[in-house]
Parts: structure tokens; sequence; C-alpha cells
């Protein structure tokens, strides 16, 4: 059965106060994504975009969360906020963009040498202006919001890979996206040495001793509040 798609207006801040909401992602989104134009240039006369499935469906995805990410920290780089931070603070939030630079160009790169270009997502279209850049409370609260859905989204998306190499691959990412959330929590905690922040019950289930988990379709239904470019993901649960 095809799937609802579902546009996401970036006209106001009701999306990313639902984004902020659904951190823990409470709210499950049924069919996919994001929109508030209609791009023909890039999408011609066909539709939007979509992810497509399988293992091509979960490196689109991936992919996607990676241009999220990396963009939010080259504007985080480019505010006052982080010009004017305490060193840790800087040096953490630059080698968590670093990082996040990497991940969006290794799938980049992944999806170029293994797939069609035409079935390969597109470079993706941000709206950030929700964010304060220049105050610290506004982007690490961003940023910790961003990096927790991350840890869901490829703990989510692990039992749809089918290749096993690309499983290692993202495990080894989710645990480099756990250690950014950790790395968050310690900077907000104001105690870089307090390492009770990094396992909080807000991010790990206390009768499991686990993260959270979440399926594509709800964490890009939570993510639109920050992606404009359309797409779907209708062949990804």
């Amino acid at each position: 059965m095809k799937k609802q798609q579902i546009k996401v207006s970036t006209a106001n801040g009701r999306n990313r106060r639902q984004f902020l909401k659904t951190s823990g992602l409470a709210i499950a989104g049924s069919g996919l994504l994001v929109a508030c134009f209609d791009d023909k240039e890039l999408y011609g006369n066909d539709g939007p975009f979509d992810l497509g499935g399988g293992d091509l469906g979960v490196l689109n995805y991936a992919y996607a969360l990676e241009q999220l990410e990396a963009e939010f920290y080259i504007k985080v780089l480019n505010g006052t906020y982080w010009s004017g931070a305490a060193e840790e603070e800087q040096t953490i939030l630059q080698d968590l963009y670093n990082h996040e630079i990497n991940h969006r160009d290794f799938f980049k790169t992944a999806l170029n040498a293994n797939f069609d270009a035409d079935v390969v997502l597109p470079t993706l279209e941000f709206d950030f202006s929700s964010v304060d850049f220049n105050d610290r409370d506004s982007v690490l609260s961003t940023a910790q919001l961003l990096e927790d859905t991350g840890v869901k989204a490829y703990n989510g998306a692990g039992k749809i890979i089918e290749t096993g190499a690309y499983l290692v691959i993202a495990g080894k990412i989710v645990s480099v996206e756990a250690r950014h959330a950790a790395a968050i929590r310690s900077i907000r905690g104001g105690d870089m040495d307090d390492f009770k922040l990094f396992a909080g019950d807000d991010a790990v289930d206390p009768a499991t001793g686990l993260d959270g988990a979440e399926d594509p379709s709800v964490i890009l239904a939570a993510a639109g509040g920050f992606i404009v470019t359309e797409f779907t993901a209708n062949k990804l649960p």
C-alpha cells in the first residue's frame, strides 16, 4: 500500500516546536516528508525524489540526516556564540563539525560509487531560522536534539540494512553520534568531568539500559521543521 505523503511547512515556528516535542519522538509520522516548495528543476514532473528501499534507501536516509547535522554545525561555527565560547567548548563543537562533515561526505561518496546518480539524494536545503546561533542555549539545545535523534535514527535503521558491511559502518557511526550527544550533555551540564551526564534517563531507557530506536518515517516527520527540500521515503518503514 502506498504511504501517505506528509508535507511540513517551515513558514513559522510551529514545526520546530514539533521537533522539540518529538526529540523523544513521541509523535509517529505515518508517511513522509517535508516540503515548502515544488522544485521542478530538481525533480522534473514525476513528483518529489524518493529515497528508495533497502540499502539504497537507508544510505540516502543517512545522507539526508548527515547533511542536516553538517549544515547545522557549519552555522554554529559561523555564529558569535561559538567564537566567544570557552576554549574547551569551541574545541568540542569544532570536533563535532569535523565529524559531521566527514559523515556527510562519506555517504555522498558511498552512494555515488555504488548507485546511479539519478537515485542518489541531491544536496538538500535547510531552514535554521528558528535557531539563534548567537545564543548558547539555543545552539546547545538544538545540538542535543539533533544528536539524540541521530542515535535513534541509526538504531532504528539497522534492521533495514541488507549488506553486512553497511551494518558495520552504521554501528560505528551511531557510536560516534552517541558520543556527540554525551559531549553536548556535558557542556550543558557545566561540568566536563561529570560523566553521569553521559547516560541520562532522557536518552537511555533505565529499564533496558539501551538507547532509543525509531523508524525513518518517525525521524523524518520530526526533522521536517528544518528540512526545506521536498522528498519522500515511501519504501522505508
